[in-house]
Parts: C-alpha cells; sequence; structure tokens
C-alpha cells in the first residue's frame, strides 16, 4: 500500500472531523439536541482515531533492534485495533447511553430549531469530501475488487479504517438529520432519542468489524494466493532448485512479507554452488515480489521415501490453503 495515500485520508478525516466536531458541539448547545451530541462525539472519538493513526504510521518506521529484530511494522495493527476499541466504548456505546437517556426525558427542540439542520447538512458536505479523498486514495490499490474484499483483505490497516470511518459517519449523520427533523416536525423528542439509538448501534457495528479484520492481522497473515503462486515460480523457475519441500509467508508489517522455505536441490552439489543458487533464488523472489524482504531458504536433499513415510531432513509439512484448487496445493507442497 502507498502510505502517503494512507496519510492523505488521513489528514483530509482529521481536518473535516475537527470542523465538524466543533459546529456539532455548538448545534448541541443551542438546541440541546441528544442526535447532535452523539454525532459531536462520534466526531471527537473520529479525530482522535485519525490521530491514533498517524502516530501508528510515524512508530512502524522506526529501525529494528535487538530486541525487535523484525522492526515495528506490525505497530500500524495495534493502533489500529485501539482505535475500533475507541469507536466502540466512546462513539457508540455514548450514543446508546444517551438514546437510553433522552427516550426516559424526551424533550422537543424549542430553540434555534433551523441549526441542527443547517449544521448536519454541511457536515454531511465535509464528510463527503473525506469519504471522496479515501476512495480516490484506494482505487489504485483496490483494482478489480469490490469493496468488501478490499476491506477484509488489506493489510495496511489505514485506508480501511478510515473507509469505514467516513462510511459510518456519513450514515450516522442522515440518522441524526432525520432525528432531529421528525423531532421538529412532531415535537416529539423520542424521534431524536431514535435517531441516537440508531448511531449508536451503526457505530458499535462497525467498531467490532474493524476489531475483527485487525485482529487477524495482529495474529499474523500469510500472502495473498497471487503473491504464493509468484514466489513460487520463482523459486522454481531456474536450475538452482528441484523442488518446493515446503514453505510459509507472514506478513511483518503492511509492506513487508517473510518467507521460508525448504528447497529441495540437486545432489553433489558444492556448498558454493548451493550458495550461489539461493542468492539467485532470493533474487528472482524479490524481483517477483518486491515486499518478500526477509528470505530464509533451507537447502535439502529431496526424498520421495522420506517424504511419504512423514521423517526424515526432507518431511512435509504443507499450510492448507482452502482457497487452493487440488492442482494448486499440490504444487505447493511439492507433491
Amino acid at each position: 500500500m502507498s502510505a502517503n495515500g494512507g496519510t492523505r485520508a488521513i489528514i483530509a478525516a482529521l481536518a473535516a472531523n475537527i470542523g465538524i466536531a466543533v459546529t456539532k458541539f455548538g448545534a448541541f448547545m443551542l438546541t440541546g439536541s441528544s442526535s447532535m451530541l452523539a454525532e459531536a462525539i462520534h466526531s471527537v472519538a473520529d479525530s482522535g482515531n485519525q490521530g491514533l493513526l498517524l502516530l501508528g504510521g510515524r512508530r512502524a518506521q522506526r529501525e529494528a533492534t535487538p530486541q525487535h529484530p523484525f522492526g515495528y511494522g506490525r505497530e500500524r495493527y495495534i493502533y489500529a485495533f485501539i482505535v475500533s476499541i475507541v469507536l466502540f466504548s466512546l462513539g457508540g456505546l455514548f450514543a446508546l447511553y444517551e438514546a437510553y437517556h433522552k427516550w426516559s426525558h424526551a424533550e422537543p427542540i424549542t430553540k434555534w430549531q433551523w441549526v441542527p439542520v443547517t449544521v448536519l447538512v454541511i457536515a454531511i458536505g465535509m464528510e463527503s469530501f473525506s469519504f471522496r479523498t479515501a476512495i480516490k486514495e484506494s482505487n489504485p490499490l483496490r483494482g478489480s475488487q469490490s469493496w468488501l474484499r478490499f476491506i477484509r483483505r488489506a493489510k495496511a490497516p489505514e485506508l480501511p479504517v478510515v473507509l469505514l470511518e467516513d462510511f459510518g459517519a456519513l450514515v450516522g449523520l442522515v440518522f441524526a438529520l432525520f432525528g432531529v427533523g421528525m423531532t421538529l416536525a412532531t415535537g416529539n423528542g423520542r424521534w431524536d432519542a431514535l435517531g441516537t439509538a440508531m448511531i449508536g448501534v451503526l457505530l458499535v457495528t462497525i467498531a467490532i468489524i474493524l476489531a475483527v479484520e485487525t485482529k487477524s492481522l495482529l495474529l499474523g497473515e500469510g500472502a495473498e494466493q497471487h503473491d504464493l503462486a509468484a514466489i513460487e515460480r520463482a523459486v522454481t523457475d531456474g536450475p538452482e532448485v528441484e523442488r518446493i519441500i515446503h514453505m510459509k509467508t507472514l506478513y511483518l508489517g503492511p509492506e513487508e512479507l517473510m518467507v521460508a522455505a525448504k528447497i529441495g536441490v540437486p545432489a553433489c552439489e558444492t556448498a558454493e554452488e548451493v550458495a550461489r543458487g539461493i542468492n539467485a533464488v532470493e533474487a528472482r523472489i524479490r524481483s517477483a515480489v518486491p515486499i518478500a524482504r526477509v528470505i530464509y531458504l533451507e537447502p535439502d536433499i529431496y526424498s520421495a521415501a522420506a517424504d511419504q513415510a512423514g521423517t526424515g531432513a526432507a518431511s512435509h509439512t504443507a499450510v492448507p490453503q482452502p482457497e487452493d484448487g487440488p492442482d494448486e496445493a499440490a504444487g505447493r507442497s511439492g507433491g
């Protein structure tokens, strides 16, 4: 993912949310609308979240240390996970509490009635600009994928987080406009409480989606199917390697992939020839998949008998891939 693209989307969202939060708080103080208060807190939470994403991106750029030899790339996942917690607690749960309170003590909007509608319309315009920026920055990375698949498969968390937050903000503003509009039309403050509850349910749902997706990244995900295929071709494309005995991949960060493989090399080669062959294979892997920056290749002499028996140096420990067809799975296992 382009880190600059993610940063531009975050900054656009941050600028929009700060401005929106100020106007929403002003509207709440003038009208007492719970929808306006819930939306103001939502904008504050979003602003804090964008600050966390920027901080995570900065901290992830630190150099590797003896204590953290693979660097700090995954710190971006940690901060994205914190974002989901903030959105759930500060945004969603607060809105649900405010909805319950307002439903029990419903009050109509009797003063400055034009303010909340005006503020919400302006906020929709500002959020639309932020959402448009996030979409524009995401499209080159999304390619032909659906938006749902892009959010689920993206290894860099920033753009999916901003996309979901901006989408939730736009829908939340529509909910708030509905609650405020119905309250103004009927004089019944419970419509305002209903709009607030809808905002709360929306934010909790988005927070849960973000938490689930970020948890998967924190646990460690392997390379996508097309990258796996490219790596396998790069390994077996020359005469240096007879087959892949087994291979595993792991994202160390959004733009850094680790590849570890045991490879079958021709028998009777000297150590110098094996070393030259491994260097050539590593160069081909990096050319095929540039983010494969950490590569460990273990040479071995492949033994079909040991493979079948599951013993010896060439025993097989293939990683199952549910989406692969039989041919692809057989190719990865070296069978």
